[in-house]
């Protein structure tokens, strides 16, 4: 009958750390983001905008985060694309004041306030008042210029050691995306705890 190895109780125990979420080196678990929907890389046609020539179905895509960082009170998204030429680039999405007991936002979440997290909200985005997103709808997918290159559309998420952004960045509910970026960005200081992206593409 083969012995039981001494070094057993402690790889065990070692295993025990892992599986309830600590890395064997001592590192913290990394805040991530994601989403299925986006899995290849790039955006179907039901996440693309319905209008500016583009016919998808502009449903948002569903959003899944892990790890969220120790003293977190609430979460901000914001999508952006660096390529559009606009000089400043282009806000597709916006949600703020999102629960920190959330882990993510399901498929079509950004086309009805109904379906966010209570408390959270939908911000501006640089479709506002175009009608292209269904009203005032703060989800707008992809839609870049025919021929360009595919474009980068960034999804991060902001995990924040306040309750209400704009409150505590001192800004309007109505404030534009970009207003929102730089409180938080820079102005809410040591308030924003950490950050996590990842980034799908699209073009035609």
């Amino acid at each position: 009958m083969r012995s039981t190895p001494r070094f057993l109780p402690a790889a065990l125990a070692s295993c025990a750390i892992v599986l309830a979420g600590c890395l064997a080196d001592g590192q913290t678990p990394t805040f991530s983001i994601s989403s299925p929907d986006l899995a290849s890389g790039t955006f179907a046609n039901q996440f693309v905008l319905n209008g500016f020539g583009c016919s998808g179905q502009n449903i948002s895509p569903e959003l899944q985060w892990t790890n969220i960082p120790a003293g977190t009170r609430s979460l901000a998204l914001q999508v952006y694309d660096p390529d559009a030429p606009s000089g400043s680039g282009f806000w597709h999405w916006a949600v703020y004041d999102i629960p920190p007991t959330v882990n993510g936002l399901e498929q079509g979440a950004g086309n009805n306030q109904a379906l966010l997290p209570p408390g959270a909200y939908g911000g501006n985005t640089d479709f506002f008042d175009t009608g292209a997103t269904g009203g005032n709808g703060n989800y707008g997918g992809p839609c870049p210029p025919a021929g360009d290159r595919p474009h980068r559309y960034v999804f991060t998420l902001f995990a924040l050691a306040v309750d209400k952004v704009q409150v505590a960045g001192g800004i309007p509910r109505s404030g534009t995306a970009g207003l929102y970026g730089f409180v938080l960005n820079k102005g809410l200081g040591p308030n924003l705890i950490a950050t996590a992206s990842f980034t799908a593409t699209y073009g035609r």
